[in-house]
């Protein structure tokens, strides 16, 4: 808190025995008394003690627009508030750019990407897979009708809501989203689909701390006849060959 004209602080700091002391003023612009400064008799009296009337000033600055009204007038008390609030506004983004905090960035270990997929058959194998992840990255093979559009996308969300907020839910909204997870799964299946998961550490660094690990949770759904599955049971160095030009 600062004077408009000076700019001297208009705030004492509390000590251990007493709270802060505020020694500066709330000044009206135009007076709503009579005889005042800068008094206008149509100013509407509602707006007599709002923000636009007043100005924060020392005392000292305080009693000298008072005395010298004809000098300080409603315009120039106008203009001197509004070069006081830009002056605060610069000083503010100022500071920010100064105490602007790294961007993050995550960054991929080649030797930490998972040559394997394994296949989740349940629920349970699912969560093991997303429980605890920090991301979750969805992708799916093309999809042919309406039909495995609603599938897919309605499995997927489901996912994605799981990462998001399965730490806010409750035990019967956990054990629900189990089982619809679950049925998800057998739905898939049963419209010739595979559900495919791997767990990945990346690394996390922002410059502002010491890197920290980043858990990233690969799920994929995949069409049952893809040539990429081993087996019908693993995906084999699909994300090898899908990532290998971003690292």
């Amino acid at each position: 808190m600062r004077c408009s004209f000076c700019k001297n602080k208009l705030d004492i700091d509390a000590t251990p025995l007493d709270n802060e002391s505020i020694i500066g003023d709330e000044c009206h612009i135009i007076s709503p008394r009579i005889n005042g400064p800068r008094h206008k008799s149509d100013y509407p009296i509602e707006k007599v003690d709002s923000y636009e009337n007043l100005i924060l000033l020392c005392k000292v600055h305080h009693k000298m627009i008072d005395d010298q009204f004809e000098t300080y007038t409603i315009e120039v008390l106008y203009q001197i508030k509004n070069n006081h609030e830009k002056w605060i506004s610069e000083k503010i983004e100022k500071s920010q750019e100064k105490f602007e905090l790294p961007k993050i960035k995550i960054k991929r270990i080649k030797e930490n990407i998972p040559e394997y997929f394994t296949r989740l058959k349940t629920w349970e194998n699912l969560l093991e897979i997303i429980n605890g992840a920090d991301a979750c990255h969805l992708s799916h093979d093309d999809l042919h009708d309406e039909n495995e559009v609603e599938k897919v996308g309605t499995f997927l969300q489901m996912v994605q809501d799981w990462g998001d907020f399965s730490s806010d839910l409750d035990v019967s909204y956990r054990v629900n989203a189990s089982y619809e997870l679950g049925q998800s799964i057998n739905d898939l299946e049963a419209i010739g689909f595979f559900v495919f998961g791997a767990k990945e550490i990346q690394i996390m660094e922002s410059g502002f701390e010491q890197p920290t690990n980043f858990l990233v949770a690969h799920i994929r759904v995949l069409h049952q006849e893809n040539e990429e599955i081993l087996n019908r049971e693993q995906l084999f160095r699909y994300i090898v060959d899908t990532y290998k030009d971003k690292l």
